[in-house]
């Protein structure tokens, strides 16, 4: 998982996490809001866990919400363990970094 920024045709400011599979190249799910939280990335994990398997680790970067208490207490609960990348090094999400430059292509 990783954050993008964009700004909508009247200015006001977006915020979307595309939240990907490793494993099948495939995009669950891209939230977007005008702010997102770590409440918001653990609501959208929950609702993906209601169709899918959780997965034993997540990608992430080291971002406020990503290192935020809601979503590690949200990744303690259900085993899942949050794998975060060195901070400067988008190579070590090489994968989520190459879907959001699709993202902002499309």
């Amino acid at each position: 998982m990783d954050f993008m920024s964009d700004e909508l045709f009247d200015g006001r400011k977006i915020r979307l996490v595309p939240i990907g599979d490793h494993f099948t190249r495939e995009s669950l799910a891209i939230e977007v809001g005008p702010r997102m939280r770590g409440t918001d990335v653990a609501a959208a994990l929950e609702r993906l866990a209601m169709n899918r398997a959780l997965p034993k680790m997540i990608r992430v970067d080291n971002g406020s919400e990503f290192t935020s208490k809601s979503l590690d207490q949200w990744a303690y609960r259900n085993g899942v363990t949050l794998d975060f990348s060195r901070p400067g090094k988008p190579t070590d999400n090489a994968f989520i970094e190459s879907f959001n430059g699709s993202v902002r292509t499309e």
